[in-house]
């Protein structure tokens, strides 16, 4: 079960201001305010606005946490509160904590290798190495809320999130833990990072209209716009959620994870690979296709990206693809990285339990490769009972998860 969430995204701290962004179509795209990005040809992002970290964290904790880290304890914290849990009697040992992310603290290390240049190796930037390695967003959580049990890093690119949900979901089905904190953060928003996915001409260059720029499965897309934040939930054993009186939000249902095998960044053309790993979902929560009424699409806003993954639902759901609601919430926050997923599953989560799908935004010239209900535009109302949550990433790895609606047992 899912018992509590936290989020941190481009719409706002907090899981709150995420859903009122998602259900009225807003934005948080905009002009680069991190650096000066002058010299890129994307000059747009989704960054996280600014809020006052220190009314939340320790000011010493904060020196030695890059801002992912921040982000993943702040969005756990948030999570922890909302499931009104409390690690006591034991429980700690039977508490583990699970973070996904694409590349860590590379800030960090990009920090500390100028200092290096610019001042020599006398002056080294405070607790660099422990605040860039990708487990120490699980390695906070853990210390903060006193997590004793299993406790891991996932690093799988955009597909981070998901699988370190998956891989949670999966130690509470074999008895190796009662609760996981489990989901994904990233904060990329760096000159190097944007000079490298340039060069993959994978970015935007909408720089006079950034709203705009980021529009899934629209003819008109030119690229994904990066974001940051977290997403981070509490998954739980069910009797023990029900026995201690937990909030009960919704099930995990079923997971899958599969390799295209075909191309370092490039997806299969024909989505054989996300495709299989919707199959599998689907078999691990013994469900049909005919079950499922929502996807929450990975939907990236790249030409390749979206036209394959649409082959894949349509692969998968035959007759039933063009029935499903299927939106892309990249269209407003932009592409959270290795946090994506676990943001998406909160956004699912929410879908279910109010019956509101999130619109895909800036739909506007339909693809005659995308040709899918997408919810173009404005969110709608849908009576939601199980859903898909598709997170693919270069490498060519893929994870899907089902989510089903709580009705009660």
């Amino acid at each position: 079960m899912i018992t509590g969430m936290g989020a941190v995204t481009p719409l706002g701290i907090g899981v709150k201001a995420l859903w009122e962004g998602l259900t009225t179509g807003r934005s948080a795209i905009g002009p680069i305010t991190r650096f000066d990005a002058t010299r890129h040809r994307c000059r747009i992002a989704a960054e996280v606005p600014e809020f006052d970290v220190l009314s939340v964290l320790d000011k010493k904790d904060t020196k030695r946490m890059d801002l992912f880290v921040q982000y993943a304890v702040i969005a756990a914290q948030e999570a922890m509160t909302d499931a009104a849990l409390v690690l006591t009697n034991g429980l700690n040992n039977r508490t583990g904590v699970i973070v996904g992310t694409g590349m860590g603290g590379l800030p960090k290390l990009i920090e500390g290798y100028e200092t290096l240049e610019k001042r020599g190796p006398r002056y080294a930037v405070p607790y660099m190495m422990s605040s860039l390695i990708p487990n120490m967003a699980a390695g906070w959580i853990s210390m903060r809320v006193g997590a004793r049990g299993p406790n891991s890093a996932v690093s799988t690119a955009c597909a981070a999130g998901l699988h370190a949900i998956g891989e949670a979901f999966r130690l509470i089905q074999h008895g190796q833990a009662d609760v996981m904190l489990a989901g994904g953060s990233e904060s990329l928003i760096t000159p190097v990072v944007f000079y490298g996915f340039d060069s993959l001409r994978a970015l935007s260059i909408r720089n006079e209209a950034p709203q705009r720029a980021s529009r899934p499965f629209d003819k008109e897309r030119d690229g994904f716009v990066l974001g940051e934040g977290a997403g981070m939930l509490v998954l739980e054993e069910y009797e023990h959620a029900r026995d201690r009186g937990a909030p009960l939000y919704g099930e995990v249902c079923g997971f899958g994870m599969t390799a295209d095998a075909h191309h370092p960044t490039a997806p299969s053309p024909t989505g054989d690979g996300s495709a299989r790993c919707m199959d599998l979902a689907l078999a691990d929560a013994r469900l049909s296709t005919s079950d499922i009424d929502y996807i929450c699409a990975h939907g990236t806003s790249t030409p390749l990206n979206d036209a394959s993954e649409t082959q894949a639902i349509k692969k998968v759901f035959g007759a039933h693809a063009s029935r499903l609601s299927v939106s892309a919430i990249k269209s407003m926050l932009g592409h959270l990285l290795g946090a994506s997923g676990a943001v998406a599953t909160i956004a699912t989560v929410l879908a279910l339990r109010e019956g509101i799908v999130p619109p895909t935004v800036n739909y506007e010239t339909p693809d005659p490769e995308c040709d899918l209900d997408y919810v173009p535009n404005m969110a709608r109302r849908v009576l939601i009972k199980n859903a898909l949550v598709n997170a693919f990433a270069f490498g060519g790895t893929n994870a899907v998860m089902v989510l089903r609606k709580f009705e009660g047992i």
